[in-house]
C-alpha cells in the first residue's frame, strides 16, 4: 500500500477535513397539508402519500389503525 512521501501539515490536514461534516437536511412545510417534511421526497400524512402537496397514493382504509 502507498505511503505519503513526506508529512503533511495540520493546517493542511484540517483544511481537507473541514468538507467531511454532516449537513442538516433541508425542512419545508407542506401549503396543502401543513405537514413539514424534507424537500424533494415524498412523506406521509394519515397514510396517504404526498408529494409537492399533490396526494400520489391515497391511504387505506386500516392505514390510521395501524398507525
Amino acid at each position: 500500500m502507498p505511503n505519503p512521501k513526506w508529512r503533511h501539515s495540520k493546517r493542511r490536514k484540517r483544511a481537507r477535513r473541514t468538507h467531511d461534516k454532516a449537513e442538516m437536511p433541508t425542512i419545508g412545510t407542506c401549503k396543502t397539508t401543513g405537514e413539514a417534511h424534507r424537500l424533494h421526497h415524498a412523506y406521509k400524512v394519515d397514510g396517504a402519500l404526498y408529494y409537492r402537496g399533490h396526494m400520489l397514493v391515497p391511504a387505506k382504509d386500516g392505514a390510521e389503525a395501524a398507525e
